[in-house]
């Protein structure tokens, strides 16, 4: 199937579901405001670790109440939501809460990766739709180009620092002091998903879920073995561990460092 520009829907509201669409504001003055609607608090601290790496800051609603209430006082710039959270309601309170002859866009998260789930997503009223589990960079491409797409360029791609590291998500770039690592995305997300839950004990189970999804079946070890290959390439004794402390019986925890938003020229 060839792309095509989508036209955005006018969407009855006594229908019961869609977003109401009118036009988006033209411009963002500072950050863009995004609402993650997130049941999982483990992936909703990876996306908001990923999406306020400079140009977004986040506000998390688990529910629909709290995403109405956030939506009425906050006024987001843009949604990215579970569609498994009550979408329909949600999709339509999402219109409501744009204003009269505005829209708010929303990425959509699905845990079904199938074509019709996808395409029922967009017949919903969706901007982009991604399945779960994502890799950082993936999610951020796709909100920095709907962002840009419908407010213009949001100026800068920042790196982020935690203690001694450094993170360029957009680049996929990790760099320890002076040394560049590479990792493969399996590592990156891992880190991701440590350095997001910061001082926070994350067991083997919730760490397969997150990452390969909950109806994946792992080997025992399949945790461990890319904690030992991360840790590697960190140049981090487990002994004595800069970033990932190993919890014994419980699993693996970050350990927590001042971070900040360090800007870098934009290459393009």
């Amino acid at each position: 199937m060839g792309t095509r520009d989508r036209v955005p829907l006018h969407i009855n509201p006594s229908a019961g579901y869609g977003v109401i669409i009118g036009t988006t504001p033209s411009t963002i003055r500072g950050q863009a405001r995004v609402l993650v609607v997130l049941d999982q608090p483990l992936l909703a601290a990876v996306v908001r670790l990923t999406l306020e790496h400079g140009f977004c800051i986040t506000q998390d609603a688990s529910d629909l109440v709290q995403a109405t209430k956030i939506l009425a006082e906050w006024h987001p710039h843009l949604v990215v939501a579970d569609m498994e959270i009550d979408s329909l309601e949600l999709l339509q309170r999402i219109g409501a809460g744009a204003g009269a002859g505005t829209r708010i866009p929303v990425v959509g998260l699905t845990r079904r990766g199938d074509l019709k789930a996808k395409l029922e997503a967009f017949d919903q009223g969706v901007d982009d739709i991604m399945s779960m589990p994502f890799t950082p960079e993936e999610l951020l491409a796709r909100v920095l180009a709907i962002i840009r797409r419908s407010y213009g360029d949001v100026g800068l791609r920042p790196v982020l620092k935690l203690g001694e590291m450094a993170l360029d998500i957009l680049n996929q770039r990790v760099r320890v002091g002076p040394e560049e690592l590479h990792l493969s995305g399996i590592e990156e997300s891992l880190l991701y998903l440590l350095a997001a839950n910061a001082g926070q004990v994350i067991s083997r189970g919730e760490i397969i879920d997150t990452l390969w999804g909950a109806d994946y079946i792992a080997d025992s070890n399949i945790v461990d073995h890319h904690v030992r290959n991360l840790r590697a390439k960190l140049h981090d004794d487990w002994r004595k561990p800069r970033f990932i402390a190993t919890v014994r019986g419980r699993g693996y925890c970050f350990v927590p460092t001042a971070h900040d938003v360090e800007p870098i020229p934009s290459t393009g």
